[in-house]
């Protein structure tokens, strides 16, 4: 799993169930990883460096096709940034959450079918 810029509570939650975790500071980062390896899973937030995480997640999605997408964050009622997201099949889980939210719609979005 990657995630530019993924909050550090967030990194240990997925780790304490077993995940590995490589997060990324930004796109740039999050662009060489994903040239060395496919994630099962991109977390990404609702904005990365000023960038809606839609337009983000599409951009890294050219590097890594069919790579799942969860986006987490605030603002995600909006259905400005709703719609794009439906469009691009990214899964999107608001905050506030639990860490067993998120365990919970992690494997949610891996057991999808791409």
């Amino acid at each position: 799993m990657s995630d530019p810029i993924m909050r550090p509570v967030v990194q240990e939650t997925l780790e304490n169930e077993g995940y590995t975790v490589l997060p990324a500071a930004d796109l740039g980062t999050a662009v060489d990883r994903l040239k060395e390896m496919t994630p099962d899973l991109l977390i990404i937030r609702s904005y990365v460096e000023s960038i809606p995480g839609y337009e983000a997640a599409r951009y890294l999605r050219t590097k890594c096709p069919g790579i799942r997408v969860l986006m987490v964050g605030g603002l995600m009622d909006d259905d400005r940034l709703r719609h794009p997201m439906m469009l691009a099949k990214i899964d999107i889980f608001p905050k506030p959450f639990t860490a067993a939210s998120l365990i919970e719609k992690v494997k949610e979005v891996l057991n999808e079918p791409l």
